[in-house]
C-alpha cells in the first residue's frame, strides 16, 4: 500500500482493501518501531552514558561519538537520549552579582584571563568542602588552566595551611618546576599565610588573588568543583571519610585521563597537554 500511495488517495485504498485509517496507522508504527535506523547508534549511546557514570549529557556524548568515527548532530543525539530516558545529573548554579574589591596581599595578576597559550603559563586553586558521616573532608586541588587538568591536589581532615602547601608542592614537582607561573586563588587564609606564600617565591611564582567576595575571578575552579559535586558526591551515600577520598582519587582520575572538555575541542585535559608538551 505504500508504493501506491503515490498515485491514489489513501482513503481510496483503504476503502478498497476494507481497512480502517486507525487499524492502517497501527500497524505503520509497529513496521517503524520493528524497523529502527538508529538501533546501533542508541547501542553505542547507552554504552557511553554509562561508561562515564552517567554523567555525560548529550554534547559530551556527541564529542565522543564523533571521537569514534560516527557523524551525527547535538540534536539528534539529545533526541535519542531522551527517547531512552536517559539523563544526565544537572548541577546546580548559584548567583553572585557583588563585584568585590582587590586584597591587600596580592592583586588580581590574572585577571580572569583564562586562556593561556602555553601550560604552566597560569594555575588556579582552591579548598573545597565535603561533609560525610558527620565529619568533613577537606581538598585543595591545583589546575592548570591550559589544559584544565589537576596537576596536584591534597585531601584532609582539617583545613590547615600545611594542607594547602602539601597540594602546591606536589604541582610544581609534577610540572617539572616551571617558574614564572602565575597561581591565582581566592582570599583564604591559607594564601595568605607565609608558609604558602615563601614555597610559592621559592618556586619562583607570582602570586594572583581573586577580588573578596567575587567568585567568578575564579570562576574555572568554581565550575570544577561544581562538575565535581554534581557528578561524584551528590547522589550517593559514603559511609566514611576514607570511602569518601578514594572517591575523591578515582574521580580526579578519570577527570584528568578520560573525561572529555568541550573547551579542548573534545580532548581530555592529559590528551591536551601531552600533545602541547610534545609540540
Amino acid at each position: 500500500m505504500a508504493s501506491l500511495k503515490a498515485n491514489y488517495r489513501l482513503d481510496t485504498l483503504l476503502t478498497l482493501v476494507g481497512l480502517a485509517r486507525s487499524t492502517y496507522y497501527y500497524h505503520l508504527k509497529k513496521i517503524r518501531e520493528h524497523y529502527d535506523k538508529h538501533a546501533r547508534l542508541k547501542q553505542e549511546i547507552f554504552r557511553l552514558f554509562h561508561e562515564h557514570h552517567k554523567v555525560y549529557g548529550c554534547r559530551r556524548i556527541r564529542l565522543a561519538l564523533l571521537n569514534r568515527g560516527w557523524v551525527v548532530s547535538k540534536n539528534l543525539v539529545h533526541t535519542l537520549m531522551r527517547s531512552m530516558g536517559l539523563r544526565c545529573v544537572i548541577r546546580r548554579r548559584k548567583y553572585q552579582s557583588y563585584r568585590g574589591r582587590v586584597g591587600k596581599i596580592a592583586g588580581n595578576v590574572l585577571g580572569r584571563c583564562f586562556t593561556p597559550a602555553r601550560p604552566n603559563k597560569a594555575w588556579v586553586t582552591d579548598v573545597t568542602m565535603f561533609q560525610v558521616a558527620g565529619k568533613r573532608v577537606y581538598l585543595s586541588p591545583v589546575m592548570d588552566l591550559y589544559d584544565r587538568s589537576i596537576i596536584g591536589y591534597s585531601t584532609s581532615l582539617t583545613s590547615t595551611v600545611e594542607f594547602a602547601v602539601t597540594s602546591l608542592k606536589q604541582a610544581f614537582t609534577q610540572a617539572g618546576c616551571p617558574h614564572g607561573v602565575v597561581v591565582h586563588s581566592d582570599q583564604g587564609y591559607h594564601y595568605q599565610h607565609e608558609s604558602w606564600r615563601g614555597v610559592l617565591d621559592m618556586f619562583g611564582g607570582i602570586q594572583s588573588m581573586s577580588r573578596k567576595g567575587n567568585c567568578w575571578d575564579n570562576a574555572v575552579m568554581e565550575n570544577f568543583f561544581g562538575h565535581m559535586k554534581a557528578e561524584m558526591f551528590h547522589g550517593r551515600c559514603f559511609t566514611s571519610t576514607d570511602e569518601l577520598i578514594t572517591a575523591i582519587r578515582e574521580y580526579i582520575t578519570w577527570y584528568n585521563m578520560t573525561r572529555l572538555q568541550g573547551v579542548l575541542g573534545g580532548r581530555t585535559p592529559i590528551h591536551a597537554r601531552y600533545q602541547a608538551l610534545v609540540v
